[in-house]
């Protein structure tokens, strides 16, 4: 193996303030927490990206029932909507929810007594490309910023 030693302080003084950065990546996690949030109510928003399952006729007479249709997929009250939660530490950023029905939404599955009805997967705490490309845009710009 061959090393190289630079000698160039301002290389070194880079480095050094680079080193810095990365040991409390905290700015950035809320960054990234925040960009994750967004997505989240994005997708309630637009219903999907890409579009969810749409409901089946059933479940639009009985939210027409109750007064809660025309709305919005997995928005009858918006409860859901509202219980996503973010943070963040000094390495990881994160959203969620926790509400006990958000995983039979966000995978799918069987529901209701006796688990016979089928309901189709429509996740909510999902990011698109354009998502994954605002978080690397924060993770270069935190990095580079005053470097």
């Amino acid at each position: 193996m061959i090393h190289i030693t630079l000698q160039d302080l301002g290389v070194q003084d880079m480095m050094t303030r680079l080193a810095k950065r990365t040991k409390d990546l905290s700015p950035v996690m809320r960054r990234i927490a925040g960009i994750l949030h967004d997505a989240v109510e994005e997708n309630f928003e637009r219903q999907g990206r890409p579009a969810w399952v749409p409901l089946k006729p059933r479940t639009i007479r009985q939210r027409s029932r109750f007064g809660y249709w025309p709305g919005k997929i997995l928005q009858r009250r918006g409860e859901l909507a509202v219980s996503i939660s973010r943070k963040f530490d000094a390495r990881s950023a994160a959203v969620g929810t926790n509400r006990i029905y958000a995983a039979i939404h966000q995978f799918g599955g069987k529901a209701g007594r006796g688990h016979k009805v089928a309901i189709p997967a429509r996740p909510f705490l999902a990011v698109t490309d354009q998502d994954l490309g605002e978080i690397r845009t924060a993770i270069q710009n935190y990095l580079t910023k005053g470097v």
